[in-house]
């Protein structure tokens, strides 16, 4: 539970996509108990093998305080609301795995612009620190975006706006690049790789 002082926010930024964005929101600050997600469509097969979203970019661990233990290149489960966000260590690929941190930063405005979600926390209204972090998604799995958080979805049960993902590219920030047009694209400039992804 969050003291009377020190709340807790999340933010949904835009994803950028060769058609669309995707997700979008904005949060206020709370304090006290978060609420857990509910929902969501768990696979229970074994997950594929994650493909990991690594670039020449250096990694940016600049500091910063949350409550969670959790270092660059490692998943947590980010749940509840974007007003009251709760945020849980998970198991990158698994089912309850469903952003990957990739840059740790003294406040939520340092994080690169192309995250895709980013988690904060307050102390007295100022920025204790925040992880910047991107979907986990996996090749060959899927995501439901239609939530304040993507969510991971067992492929034969997709939701409202399902995605799989066909393959990550590393190299290149162009939706041109994946491999059929029909696919979209998110692409990740400031890491320099696109996830390629159909809608199911």
């Amino acid at each position: 539970m969050a003291s009377p002082t020190r709340s807790v926010r999340a933010f949904v930024v835009a994803l950028s996509a060769c058609a669309a964005v995707l997700l979008t929101g904005c949060a206020a600050e709370v304090s006290g108990t978060a609420v857990a997600i509910s929902g969501a469509s768990i696979p229970t097969t074994t997950t594929p093998p994650r493909t990991t979203t690594s670039s020449p970019t250096p990694d940016i661990d600049e500091g910063g305080s949350v409550d969670i233990d959790v270092e660059i290149g490692q998943c947590v489960e980010l749940g509840g609301t974007v007003e009251n966000a709760t945020v849980a260590n998970a198991t990158c690929g698994s089912p309850q795995s469903n952003y990957v941190v990739f840059a740790k930063t003294p406040t939520s405005a340092e994080c690169p612009p192309d995250a895709d979600q980013y988690y904060y926390e307050t102390y007295f209204d100022i920025e204790q620190g925040a992880l910047c972090l991107d979907i986990d998604w996996i090749v060959g799995g899927c995501m439901d975006l239609v939530g304040e958080f993507a969510q991971r979805v067992d492929c034969a049960t997709p939701g409202a706006d399902t995605r799989r993902v066909v393959t990550i590219l590393q190299g290149t920030t162009s939706v041109d690049d994946c491999p059929d047009p029909a696919l979209y694209g998110f692409e990740k400039d400031s890491r320099n790789f696109v996830v390629c992804v159909e809608k199911l």
